[in-house]
């Protein structure tokens, strides 16, 4: 029997035995780490279908493209037997000039919320008619003339559309005449004639969306001007502002495009070309995005446990305390719980104020319970300085988009060094000193 109980002691105290149970519940824990991630991936993904909701309820993204100047044309091919068909001259504005003022407001359901706005567009310049030659026979059809004005939802206008040319004023017909250049936009009749060689426009546009707001460059010329107080703009597309100012107050930016910039030219049939693909604009992004900071702190989480395990290890042997792999897994599941903690928390307070509630508690419990469990009070506080340094470390880390990746080897490089540094201290064997050899 006494045997019986040295052995199952000396198991029980073997480091070896221990490190490799240990390896196994850390391997083991990767199952609720990944869970929590799904979690947060799924209230990630809850979040973009409310935004999706309220952008149905309000208006979508909103890209304005336009105007232009379309000419129908009968042709008729030069091959014998070919039938007559027709198409549609394309004509883009010699000069496009755009001012826009937004303005933003969040629009809350439940925990989530969503960025709308409502602005108010001018857009002006200059269409120049060139002698239409397609290269073969053809008809122009110019009492059948018409613009459009690529809107990629139309439910945002508010009120009215007018276009103002120089030889007319008229309002915007519902729809599109034709689709070969947007999916979406709405249609003004066109006076124009073959004397017509420039037309002066201007138009004026209520338009609400929700997250973003695009231009294309259809000016040969193209300027952007735009305003918000809106304090955090993510600037996209093909082309970023010339100029931009951000502050407290708002936004100012503005954008040069010439035709030598986009990847279409001035005028052509058909739908040879789609100008979208050349748009620019702005997001109304929200400053902080939690979901995303949470997923990255949680794929730090088997750190953070490897990391207090090999201090719990250094602990017992050098304080020759014994800790019971159950304590470890008590400390491990409290390790794991910070970061379901975290989410739940940023999303009613923020992640920085989160963040340091979730540490502070997780800390605190750690060492309330390790203090309980060890008699002597240095290996609970080095423990507890460890925890301080790791979450300080991480928040680092998050906030450090661009160098996050070379921080964080860094910082794994210097703990790695530090913690061979000890080892090399640690009497892993429990052998006595060697006395001086006998030859």
């Amino acid at each position: 029997m006494k045997i019986e109980i040295s052995d199952n002691k000396k198991w029980q105290h073997s480091l070896t035995i221990k490190m490799m149970l240990l390896a196994i519940l850390g391997l083991f824990l990767l199952v609720p780490l990944e869970l929590i991630k799904s979690i947060i991936r799924e209230r990630q993904t809850n979040s973009e279908n409310i935004k999706k909701e309220i952008a149905v309820q309000w208006a979508g993204q909103q890209t304005i493209s336009g105007p232009v100047l379309n000419i129908p044309l009968n042709i008729y091919p030069a091959k014998k037997d070919a039938e007559p068909y027709k198409s549609v001259y394309h004509l883009m504005p010699e000069t496009l000039t755009i001012k826009g003022d937004v303005n933003t407001e969040k629009r809350h359901r439940s925990i989530y919320q969503a960025v709308v706005f409502t602005s108010d567009v001018k857009l002006s310049g200059e269409f120049i008619i060139p002698d239409i030659n397609i290269g073969e026979k053809s008809e122009i059809l110019w009492n059948e003339a018409y613009y459009t004005l690529g809107i990629s939802d139309n439910r945002g206008l508010k009120g009215a559309v007018t276009l103002k040319t120089d030889s007319s004023s008229v309002d915007a017909i519902p729809g599109l005449k034709d689709s070969e250049l947007f999916s979406s936009g709405i249609t003004f009749p066109a006076k124009v004639s073959e004397q017509s060689k420039r037309i002066q426009y201007s138009l004026d546009l209520k338009l609400s969306g929700s997250e973003s707001l695009s231009f294309t460059p259809m000016g040969k010329t193209t300027n952007v001007s735009l305003r918000s107080p809106w304090d955090a703009p993510g600037f996209m597309g093909s082309f970023l502002p010339a100029e931009r100012t951000i502050n407290k107050s708002g936004f100012d930016a503005k954008w040069l495009v010439t035709n030598l910039n986009r990847n279409f030219p001035q005028s052509w049939t058909g739908n040879t070309f789609k100008p979208m693909n050349d748009s620019f604009g702005v997001n109304f992004i929200l400053q902080v995005d939690h979901y995303q900071k949470s997923l990255r702190s949680a794929k730090y989480g088997i750190l953070f446990i490897a990391l207090t395990f090999l201090a719990l290890i250094f602990a017992e042997i050098t304080t020759g305390e014994n800790i019971h792999v159950f304590h470890y897994l008590q400390l491990a599941l409290a390790l794991i719980l910070f970061f379901s903690l975290l989410n739940a928390l940023s999303e009613q307070v923020g992640f920085n104020i989160a963040y340091l509630i979730s540490a502070a508690s997780t800390i605190i419990l750690i060492t309330s319970f390790l203090r309980a469990i060890l008699p002597e009070k240095r290996p609970v506080m080095f423990i507890s300085a460890l925890l301080v340094f790791l979450y300080v470390f991480i928040f680092i880390l998050l906030t450090l988009n661009d160098y996050a990746y070379l921080a964080g080897n860094i910082g794994l490089f210097i703990l790695l060094a530090i913690t061979m540094k000890f080892s090399m201290k640690l009497n892993l064997y429990n052998k006595e000193p060697s006395g001086d050899r006998v030859d």
